[in-house]
């Protein structure tokens, strides 16, 4: 099933998409057949500029009406969606292009195609305007109509193991993967988020996570399958979200833990825009100070654990869970399973998912290896089972409660130390708004603990000794903070996460 044929056989003048293009910045409001339409004519002029079946096409673009474009008209192309995030650098995007498949013709905005084109002299570069149609629905009319038949017959329906996207990991520890999502991926992921959250044709999301990050792309993806509208913004402003929240305009949006706190200091004391249903909360570790906060102002705030392999949900807790259960990421989605490998004592393991949200991955190593028993890494075993390298564990409800990530942990000494748990007790510090915590190398420890800390005042920063007598009153011994400094801000990746490895480089 095509989902946004589907959605325009529903309800082709329903509303699809509304935001600002990507290329002219003007405000852009289709429906579900204009979007159809514009797939099918896209599909045919990226036929007619060299894609063939099993091409790559790389496509830079934020969050827009030409993103939900492309998403849809590739498949029908037979083509691959190879999303790249518009913030990343030269070095990055270069990086990116070698690890995807074959990649044939790179998109970018008209003003760019020139610098692109000197950069990857070995790409097809074309400017996103003279593929994707823009204009009003009048300026389609001298084109094939989408519901003429033999172009109807040129474009073939997806099947479960039809690759659709490639999807780029943030690569913040070493090289970027390239992760491959099948049709029945995605529809998977859709479904099973639709019915944990009761999304509904009267939604309205707001998409402001970019395509290249797999919560932005199965946004877009899910609002097909649901028949939602989906408001798009190239960044996230929070006075703006506030603004579409106040006025009632969106119901539901996708953020990261770090926008949410933007959204708080924005919002003040004033509790959340009564038509807002869920703010979905994922990407990162949700700090239980933040949280609280937010609970406290009655925001409807959805947790979800999920990553890029797994085609983003995996385990999603509804307002209404997180309220009775705050820190928990919820049961698994519908058709997923989640289990814990070699749990402690306190039940806490590596987390393994396993169903058809799940990526089709080559096993971890080579002839002679066994993947069960690899270092802890992104892989699928023998059995089936996605190895995410994280950690977590099941209560006796079935809920997933996310603790850190094995690769995060730290050894300090024959302790070992959640870098969550001591960034929560700097987080309680009221001098300070955000905090991450590593280990660097120590002759005498194995590892120090060592971290850096934004401050709710930059004027009046907290004092070093300060935060280090605060960490002593509430921490063991082993994982309190040997040295801390106060920085303007915590490196982030493209995806808006903590950079560990560059935290590293800079100590």
């Amino acid at each position: 099933m095509d989902p946004l044929r589907e959605a325009a056989r529903r309800d082709p003048d329903g509303p699809a998409v509304a935001g600002p293009s990507a290329t002219t910045g003007q405000e852009i409001r289709w429906s579900w057949a204009e979007v159809d339409q514009r797939a099918d004519q896209t599909a045919l002029r990226l036929a007619e500029a060299g894609v063939r079946p099993g091409d790559g096409v790389a496509v830079l673009l934020p969050p827009s009406p030409e993103a939900v474009v492309f998403l849809h008209c590739l498949p029908r192309a037979g083509a691959l969606f190879l999303p790249l995030n518009t913030r990343w650098t030269s070095h990055e995007l270069r990086r990116g292009l070698e690890a995807v498949p074959r990649p044939r013709l790179l998109v970018v905005a008209g003003d760019r195609v020139s610098g692109f084109r000197r950069e990857f002299p070995h790409l097809g570069t074309v400017a996103m305007e003279e593929v994707v149609d823009s204009g009003s629905a009048d300026a389609l009319d001298d084109v094939d109509a989408p519901d003429d038949p033999t172009l109807r017959a040129s474009l073939p329906e997806p099947g479960a193991d039809t690759p659709i996207a490639v999807v780029l990991t943030s690569g913040s520890t070493g090289s970027p993967r390239a992760v491959p999502l099948t049709h029945g991926n995605l529809m998977a992921s859709a479904r099973g988020a639709a019915e944990r959250l009761r999304l509904g044709p009267a939604d309205t999301w707001l998409a402001s996570l970019a395509p290249a990050h797999v919560g932005g792309l199965a946004l877009l993806h899910r609002a097909a399958v649901v028949g939602c509208a989906v408001i798009t913004r190239p960044t996230f402003d929070p006075e703006g979200f506030l603004e579409l929240a106040q006025a009632g305009e969106i119901s539901h949006a996708s953020l990261v833990p770090v926008m949410l706190r933007r959204v708080l200091e924005v919002a003040g004391d004033e509790p959340a825009p009564r038509g807002l249903r869920c703010l979905l909360l994922g990407g990162a570790p949700t700090p239980p100070s933040l949280l609280e906060r937010a609970l406290q102002r009655r925001w409807p705030v959805a947790l979800t654990y999920g990553l890029t392999e797994a085609s983003s949900q995996v385990a999603t807790a509804p307002p209404d869970r997180v309220r009775e259960k705050p820190g928990c990421v919820g049961r698994p989605l519908a058709g997923v399973q989640v289990a814990v490998r070699r749990p402690d004592a306190s039940g806490v393991g590596e987390v393994l998912v396993r169903g058809a949200t799940v990526a089709p991955l080559p096993p971890a190593g080579s002839a002679g290896d066994d993947p069960d028993d690899a270092p802890a890494a992104v892989h699928v075993d023998r059995s089936g089972w996605l190895r995410t390298g994280d950690l977590g564990r099941l209560d006796g409800e079935g809920d997933l409660w996310i603790t850190g990530r094995a690769s995060d942990r730290i050894v300090s000494g024959g302790v070992t130390v959640e870098p969550a748990e001591v960034e929560e007790v700097l987080l309680r510090h009221p001098g300070v708004a955000q905090a991450a915590v590593i280990g660097v190398p120590d002759p005498e420890w194995g590892e120090r603990v060592v971290g850096a800390v934004v401050p709710a005042d930059h004027l009046d920063p907290p004092a070093e000794a300060d935060l280090l007598a605060h960490a002593r009153e509430r921490l063991a011994p082993g994982k309190r903070p040997r040295a801390l400094r106060v920085v303007r801000e915590l490196p982030r990746n493209a995806n808006g996460k903590v950079d560990r490895r560059a935290l590293r480089e800079g100590w």
